[in-house]
Order: C-alpha cells, then structure tokens, then sequence
C-alpha cells in the first residue's frame, strides 16, 4: 500500500540512505586475469564462500523492436568461454533476442561493493542443451514452463491454478518431457567490465575488450 508521503519526502530518505558504506574489498587490477571469464568466477566463487545470497543472480538487459530497453533478473546457469541463461524462446526476452541478439549481463554483490557488467550476442544452443536444462530444473519450475503462457495477461489466480494442475499431471505422467520452446542462451562476451567500489569513491574499474588476438585490458577512470 503506498503511503501519504510526499515526493520530497522520498528524496530526503534517499539522500539519507548509506552506500558504499564498507568496509569492503580490495582489488589488486594491474595483476588481473588475462581473460575476464578466470576473474568472473573468482569473484563468484568468493560472494558465494562469504554468504552472499543469490550469487548467480544478474539482471538480462535486451532491446524491443521499438528500440526500447527492457531488463529483468536470472539464473546464471553457466559459465565457459560464454555466459549461460535459459528462457522460454517465445517470451518477451527470448523474441526481443530473436530480433536484436545482442545483450547485457549485470551482477552486483552490494556487501562486496562488486559489480560486473557483460556485453555481447546472445545465441541459443543445441536443442539437446536446452532440453538437460529444462529436466534439471525443480518440478514446480518445470511445470510453470511448460504452461508456454509466460507474460500473458492473466484473468484470475485461479486459472493459473487450473492450468498447474494438469501441467503437472503431464508431468507425473510423462517425467522426461520438456518445453519445445524453452531454450538455452550463450553470450559470446565482447566486453566485461569488473568493478570494484570504494567508501572514497576512488571505484577501481577495469575493462576487458575482445580483440583478434585474444583479450586487451585497460583502467578506467571512476
């Protein structure tokens, strides 16, 4: 329920509300990885060793055919020489990838003060690839993907109720079965960008940018 307070009132609160506050972690830059995939996964590895809830979460940013951005949050679901995600093809995200591959990956670790972004051309994989996805997810997750009705309008509760219902009798019946459409996602990373806040404000940042002869790193200003 939204209250009876001013706009003013919100800024005020915003101003007031601590970031960056610290203490927070150190990042040696000029000793980095060679290649941004080896320093990603170190840094997912230790926001999951201290506690950070969701570590693998990160925010899918893609364009609409009306050159509009869009974005929402995911499951990394694997990381290689690519990015890995899953989605339904026929959703908002999987049509908007269709037509304009290229994406964005964002991670932030507040508690670290880390932040990664990823740019690049989503593709998807193999139909074998997406298919062991989809069986690897939680039966109630794969009873929800296989309704295929991701984004629709909704009348009422109560029909998505119904329709759970005989997704997951398909399910009991028929425990292999998987989504035609539901698809598995690599981003070929062109850029990554890591980000390390600081109290001071002096965020040591440092970019990767893919070149013909492998990966080149560069500093950037705050």
């Amino acid at each position: 329920m939204m209250s009876d307070a001013e706009p003013g009132d919100v800024r005020t609160l915003l101003r007031q509300l601590p970031s960056l506050a610290g203490p927070l972690w150190s990042f040696d830059a000029d000793n980095a990885p060679e290649a941004p995939q080896l320093l990603f996964a170190d840094w997912l590895r230790f926001a999951a060793e201290v506690g950070i809830r969701e570590p693998h979460a990160m925010t899918l940013s893609s364009v609409g055919p009306d050159g509009h951005p869009d974005a929402r949050m995911l499951i990394l679901k694997d990381l290689d020489e690519d990015w890995h995600f899953a989605s339904d093809a026929l959703s908002p995200k999987g049509r908007q990838i269709a037509g304009a591959p290229h994406v964005a990956l964002t991670f932030y670790w507040a508690r670290l003060g880390r932040q990664v972004r990823v740019r690049g051309a989503a593709r998807a994989m193999p139909a074998a690839a997406s298919t062991a996805d989809f069986r690897g997810r939680s039966g109630s997750a794969r009873a929800v993907a296989l309704l295929g009705r991701q984004s629709q309008p909704l009348a009422a509760p109560s029909e998505l109720a119904e329709a759970l219902e005989v997704s997951s009798a398909r399910l009991a019946h028929d425990p292999d079965l998987a989504s035609a459409s539901w698809t598995l996602y690599a981003v070929a990373p062109t850029e990554v960008e890591v980000w390390q806040g600081q109290a001071s404000r002096r965020h040591i940042r440092l970019v990767y940018r893919r070149t013909p002869d492998g990966w080149s790193r560069s500093r950037l200003w705050p």
